[in-house]
């Protein structure tokens, strides 16, 4: 064993709000590369990037869905740009239970960016006429594989919780997938 960490490659999306210009084409190919069957329709609600717009005071922030929460956050904080007063939720990126965005229009299931999986990047990045939208990657540090010990106390766990019986069948199972 070397002794080197194994590295975990991380995307993200860094945004440039100064550059966006609010034309939406990251919305309108998102949505279609999103529909079933791909490209088959455009529903930006369908959209795991939202452009949040005031074009009065040509403000565009771009904005690309995050995790879900079950819960809503406490945060309530207020953001005044340009004049214009923004409460907290409007830059959110997760879905969450007090707002619509970031939801499947039909089935209300939260939707989270994925970086558009099997591309070589995300298409938002690669139609970004401006270049508002720069995708970064980064390796992070995997931690280290928990012990024989801390995978007992997990496995004892979830039988205590859900009972042994279940637990192997689940555990069968996922070793056929494999």
């Amino acid at each position: 064993m070397s002794g080197d960490k194994k590295k975990k490659k991380i995307k993200t999306i860094r945004i440039d709000v100064n550059k966006c210009n609010g034309c939406r084409a990251c919305e309108v190919i998102c949505s279609a590369f999103h529909a079933s069957p791909k490209y088959s329709s455009n529903n930006p609600a369908r959209s795991r990037i939202r452009v949040i717009r005031d074009p009065l005071s040509d403000i565009y922030v771009p904005v690309y869905a995050g995790e879900y929460t079950v819960a809503e956050c406490a945060g309530r904080d207020k953001y005044i740009i340009d004049g214009k007063e923004y409460d907290e939720c409007s830059f959110c990126r997760a879905s969450c239970p007090s707002r619509d965005e970031f939801k499947e229009p039909d089935s209300g299931l939260p939707l989270k960016c994925d970086m558009c999986e099997g591309e070589d990047e995300p298409l938002c990045v690669k139609w970004c006429q401006d270049d508002a939208l720069i995708l970064e990657e980064r390796e992070e540090d995997l931690p280290e594989d928990p012990g024989p010990e801390e995978i007992e106390i997990g496995l004892s766990a979830l039988a205590d919780k859900y009972g042994l019986e279940n637990l192997m069948d689940t555990v069968a199972r996922m070793a056929k997938k494999d």
